[in-house]
């Protein structure tokens, strides 16, 4: 709905426009702020979840307790992260073409810029994909057990932490005149639909999560 809300010019876009520039004069200057937008760029995001890629592929190939695994029959432990890195790479596959043909202009701050692809936003997507990803392969491999209960309590502070992250990012990106509100939550909807193919690809063939407890005496109620 609102894609083709931008493209067909319908009255979301009246007001989304609207929206944006009362937010945009409220705004800070250009040399004072754009710190959220600075961590929505590939520059910044990308090394963070690179790191953690890096982090459960040792995982993955050593364990919680840090001895290889050689257990040929293991799960496909190596999958989370390869199906994150080609998800990060889907990003910008899906966003340049999608720009192009929308080709929506920006607010009176991008006016003259060489290209008019302003929906859905780049930042946008970039941050709440690529920080989401990192989150995600994080609690899949930190999952509670008897040994890491302290995972249980984990996994919502870091859920409500890249959300409140994304959501001062896309915030930055409106006030400072970068993009409309439209601009943001669309690149959030696109960023849903990738971290859920990701989740669904994980838990279809990686084999970690229907089979990390299987059933028996001790997990019967």
């Amino acid at each position: 709905m609102l894609t083709w809300q931008v493209a067909a010019h319908g009255p979301l876009r009246t007001l989304d426009e609207r929206l944006g520039r009362a937010l945009a004069s409220g705004g800070n200057s250009a040399g004072s702020a754009g710190f959220f937008v600075d961590l929505g760029t590939a520059a910044v995001a990308l090394p963070v979840l690179s790191v953690v890629v890096v982090w459960a592929v040792w995982r993955s190939r050593h364990g919680a307790s840090g001895r290889a695994i050689c257990d040929g029959a293991s799960p496909r432990r190596w999958l989370p992260p390869l199906a994150a890195g080609l998800t990060a790479a889907a990003v910008p596959v899906l966003l340049v073409p999608l720009k192009a043909w929308l080709a929506r202009p920006g607010p009176a701050r991008m006016a003259g810029r060489t290209h008019e692809g302003f929906y859905p936003s780049g930042h946008g997507a970039t941050a709440a994909v690529l920080y989401g990803l990192a989150v995600l392969l994080v609690i899949r491999r930190q999952r509670p057990t008897a040994a890491h209960p302290a995972a249980r309590a984990l996994t919502p502070t870091l859920i409500t932490t890249v959300a409140l992250l994304n959501a001062a990012i896309g915030l930055d990106l409106v006030r400072q005149g970068y993009h409309w509100p439209l601009d943001v939550l669309g690149s959030w909807c696109l960023s849903g639909v990738l971290l859920a193919l990701w989740c669904e690809v994980c838990d279809r063939w990686s084999g970690g999560h229907r089979s990390a407890h299987p059933p028996g005496p001790a997990n019967l109620p």
